[in-house]
């Protein structure tokens, strides 16, 4: 437990940005998911139209440290494989 009252402001802000964060990485996810679900719809357009709005979704949150830069590459690199991939 906390002993100090720096401690405790730290374990506060601790939970604070822990929520936080598990907001930004469920939107990363969710992001991803959207791009994965519309190219298995098989629309081109509407998949290349959501992959760059995921784009900036999952480059803002890697901005934010929440998940690190090469990983957002690596999602959008894959994704981008995907929607090129299409008919």
């Amino acid at each position: 437990m906390a002993n100090s009252a720096q401690a405790r402001k730290r374990a506060r802000q601790a939970l604070k940005n822990r929520a936080h964060n598990a907001s930004l990485r469920t939107a990363f996810r969710t992001a991803v998911k959207k791009v994965l679900k519309s190219v298995e719809a098989g629309d081109k357009a509407a998949a290349q139209a959501t992959f760059q709005q995921s784009t900036k979704v999952m480059d803002r949150i890697a901005d934010k440290g929440v998940f690190h830069k090469n990983k957002a590459a690596r999602h959008k690199s894959r994704l981008s494989a995907k929607v090129k991939a299409m008919a």
